[in-house]
């Protein structure tokens, strides 16, 4: 048998065995035809002969409506574009937990923090680790570092290489 994958692709092959059918073809004409079996032609016919060709246009399958709305999920994104600490956090690291809290506080909806990800990985959102800087630390040491003793350490280091 032939493999669909599109609903519009099956939906056009109902059609056009609706239509053989209509035109006084067999179901085994039929099913030889569109490459279908013919208990789906059969399948098919009782439908077509039921509601007519348009029985056998394809039907949504929805599943469960989502949580938050579009509209909802463009606010989430706003908010923790703004940052944790602007949700009222210490820190500016947002965690399944956190964001479970805000979508349940601006919303009114309650996800499981373990479920939290699945939203975020659609709103192409990733996991990442802040950077941990100590208070202290002294740009411009580092810099002059990096400038003028890194590459002294760096061509030391290669000629122990060949030696």
């Amino acid at each position: 048998m032939l493999t669909l994958t599109k609903p519009v692709e099956r939906e056009v092959r109902r059609r056009i065995a609706g239509q053989l059918l209509l035109e006084g073809k067999t179901i085994s004409e039929v099913a030889r035809v569109v490459k279908a079996s013919k208990s789906s032609v059969k399948t098919w016919k009782d439908a077509l002969d039921q509601g007519g060709l348009d029985a056998l246009k394809a039907k949504p399958h929805p599943g469960r409506a989502p949580r938050l709305s579009a509209a909802q999920k463009r606010q989430l994104v706003r908010l923790l574009v703004r940052g944790a600490p602007a949700a009222g956090y210490r820190t500016d690291l947002w965690t399944c937990k956190r964001v479970a809290e805000v979508v349940q506080r601006e919303f009114g909806v309650s996800y499981h923090p373990g479920h939290v990800w699945k939203i975020l990985r659609k709103l192409n959102w990733t996991c990442q680790k802040p950077e941990q800087r100590a208070r202290e630390r002294d740009e411009a040491a580092i810099q002059r570092w990096r400038r003028k003793a890194w590459p002294r350490i760096k061509k030391r280091g290669s000629r122990s290489k060949l030696a």
